[in-house]
């Protein structure tokens, strides 16, 4: 009898020259649909799938080899004698190779087509094939993948492929039809926490190592929902590394929390900010469009906003002119050719930016290893996952700003102190916790975080803001006043931010509120004439 493969793709790729081996080599091919006429127009001979079940193709294509002519053949074990027998009483071929890949759901579920659309792609007889010849990847060969056509051929010459190699083959099904059902569940789903957690994520990268040099790593994508990093386009430099790619997220995120971002969506927190300080939206112009964001591991050692690149970009580097170098800058604007000049000036791991003009690649270029992402999207991933040993946390990501406008002290922040403070209060969500940012004119002159007490990080912003500006007034790029307002994460369980805040010269204080000592916090802004706003929402980062 001769051996037959069943070979049925939607991705055309090498199929010619496995297909021309296997007739060549004296197999039967069995074929359907678009793929019988392919084959058919290389000359290679196949046989349609209906002369073998005798039952024609039917309902537009929704089933073709769903059968037991075909399940049967594929499952059978041939050293088990009641299969084997089984399958002669019934007249059935078993069938010895199969080579599908499937509708490409993948691609069609971030195609923005309407639900009934959708739904056409998700294919149902390709999966049952390839699981059914899979589970008896002992006598049948599974193909899903095109890279894996050379070695199977190459494996057949040399008088069959090895078991490891046809154990490894029906993992690839299982591997592909998980992402693929993942994938479905999650668009008919469309719940937060479903009973179980269907991630669809495709290898993207293998990364040189990971956190340390003796850690491996890789970079997982979606294969069914858009993201930033999935859109990304590398335009020069060396392969991104996981340090790389962590502290890009951040700072893309962070870049697209103000102004008007890549994409030209609302940013992060519009419409509380509307809804509670509607004259200080970008849209209304109260706030400067323009974000930069510099980061040194994991954490923003500086950003500010302006009205262009060129602006933002001084502040940004004006926040910390020596955590900087070795870091990387994003930006939700294009970047000119001005700007580049500057940041050529620096050693930077990554410059990120939703475009380049010309002449800036040019110029950044010349830095042989400097990576230059362009990203055209904003961040669009709606939850957060978090590896623990032996599972995930989930959660939203958090897209929220702040709840109310509570003035909580006898003296209200001015008019002019309110753009720094909602900045202050974007800037804090992206700094590990507990958090606290020091705020002039837009730019974070003070960062403290990741401290385990919050007057350790109020002292540590604090103390950098004097350094900062006292240096730049010394050289004439800053007024020498002291800034003016203080940001905080989470609420003060003391009263001993209020206190250093004040004898820093801090007016106006921005934070959560929600600690059962608030009161304390409260009297001593009063007795020190601080401003105070409690505005709901809190802002770890852990």
């Amino acid at each position: 009898m001769k051996p037959r493969a069943l070979i049925s793709v939607f991705n055309k790729e090498g199929i010619q020259e496995l297909a021309s081996f296997l007739a060549g080599s004296g197999w039967e091919i069995l074929s359907t649909g678009g793929t019988a006429k392919y084959l058919g127009e290389q000359q290679i001979p196949v046989i349609d799938v209906a002369a073998v079940t005798g039952f024609p193709e039917c309902l537009d294509g929704r089933v073709k080899t769903l059968h037991p002519a075909i399940h049967a053949g594929l499952l059978a074990r041939r050293d088990e004698k009641s299969h084997r027998d089984t399958l002669e009483k019934l007249g059935i071929s078993p069938i010895d190779l199969v080579c599908v890949n499937l509708y490409p759901f993948f691609e069609k579920a971030r195609a923005g087509l309407s639900l009934e659309e959708t739904v056409e792609f998700i294919d149902i007889g390709g999966p049952a094939m390839l699981r059914s010849a899979a589970k008896n990847y002992r006598d049948v060969l599974v193909l899903t993948d095109p890279a894996d056509y050379g070695e199977v051929i190459d494996g057949l010459k040399a008088g069959g492929p090895a078991m490891e190699f046809r154990k490894r083959l029906a993992g690839k099904v299982f591997d592909l039809t998980a992402a693929y059902d993942g994938a479905i569940a999650r668009y008919l789903l469309d719940e937060a926490y479903p009973e179980y957690l269907p991630l669809s994520l495709r290898k993207a990268q293998t990364l040189r190592y990971g956190e340390n040099g003796h850690q491996g790593a890789a970079l997982y994508l979606n294969t069914d929902r858009p993201g930033a990093l999935g859109a990304m386009e590398q335009l020069h430099g060396k392969e991104l590394s996981y340090n790389n790619i962590r502290d890009l997220d951040l700072a893309w995120k962070a870049a697209c929390a103000f102004g008007l971002d890549a994409d030209r969506t609302a940013s992060q927190g519009e419409a509380d900010l509307d809804r509670v300080l509607p004259d200080l939206s970008v849209k209304a112009g109260g706030m400067p469009p323009v974000c930069c964001v510099a980061v040194k591991h994991n954490t923003p050692c500086g950003i500010a906003l302006g009205n262009t690149l060129g602006e933002a970009y001084e502040k940004t580097y004006a926040c910390d002119p020596v955590s900087i170098f070795g870091g990387i800058v994003a930006s939700n604007a294009p970047v000119d050719a001005a700007v580049a000049e500057r940041l050529g000036d620096l050693f930077l791991e990554i410059v990120a930016a939703p475009d380049f003009e010309e002449k800036a690649l040019e110029i950044l270029k010349k830095k042989k290893n400097l990576r230059i992402i362009r990203i055209p999207v904003s961040p669009r991933e709606k939850w957060e996952y978090v590896s623990v040993d032996g599972g995930l946390l989930v959660q939203e990501a958090n897209r929220r700003l702040l709840e109310k406008w509570d003035v909580v002290t006898k003296t209200a922040p001015p008019p002019e102190d309110r753009g720094d403070m909602i900045f202050g209060m974007r800037t804090v969500a992206y700094v590990k916790s507990n958090a606290i940012v020091v705020v002039k004119n837009r730019a974070a002159v003070g960062i403290g975080g990741g401290e385990t007490n919050r007057i350790w990080a109020a002292e540590l912003a604090l103390n950098r803001s004097a350094r900062l500006i006292a240096a730049a007034a010394e050289a004439g790029k800053d007024d020498g006043a002291p800034a003016r307002v203080l940001a905080s994460d989470a609420f003060f369980p003391f009263p001993d931010v209020a206190e250093a805040a004040a004898a820093a010269g801090i007016k106006t204080i921005i934070q959560p509120g929600g600690s059962q000592n608030d009161r304390l916090s409260v009297e001593a802004c009063d007795r020190l004439g601080l401003a105070m706003v409690f505005t709901g929402i809190r802002h770890f980062k852990h």
